[in-house]
């Protein structure tokens, strides 16, 4: 039998890691149907990753995955080709990928038209407010690009 009282626990280093490694990865079908249905298993995603719903953090994040997807949809239609959804966590960054076939297409900042119809030229500028990096490269492995977007929310 041990007689040594059990050791006080010590608080983690502040250099720990705020996310354990997650990763996730989905094809939808390049249609606002497909846009919606990744929004919502990402915001799934991220509560189970204990980025709670409701949380500044949890909004920020579901709000670049829904303007990434809206723009694959929109601007990166191919017909009969999905786009990709990928969501990465390691530390305290998260990273969201959007990969659609058009490569032709590459994303920039524009201002929006001052048209009280003007419904585009938004998207882009809300990820680069919300997101601490974001960036585009093409696909390596066939045609199209990668749009992604990285969070450090410390």
């Amino acid at each position: 039998m041990n007689s040594n009282p059990p050791l006080p626990l010590r608080p983690l280093p502040t250099t720990q890691p705020r996310f354990p490694w997650h990763h996730f990865s989905m094809r939808f079908s390049s249609t606002p149907r497909g846009a919606r249905l990744a929004r919502r298993l990402a915001g799934e995603r991220f509560d189970a990753w204990g980025i709670p719903y409701g949380s500044d953090t949890h909004d920020a994040l579901t709000l670049i995955v829904a303007e990434l997807c809206a723009n694959a949809v929109r601007h990166g239609l191919v017909p009969g080709r999905d786009f990709r959804l990928c969501l990465s966590a390691e530390g305290a960054a998260l990273r969201i990928e959007v990969t659609d076939t058009r490569g032709e297409r590459i994303p920039a900042l524009t201002q929006p038209s001052d048209a009280p119809d003007g419904d585009g030229g938004r998207g882009l500028l809300l990820v680069a407010t919300l997101a601490d990096r974001w960036g585009w490269y093409p696909c390596a492995d066939g045609p199209g690009k990668t749009v992604w977007a990285v969070l450090d929310p410390r």
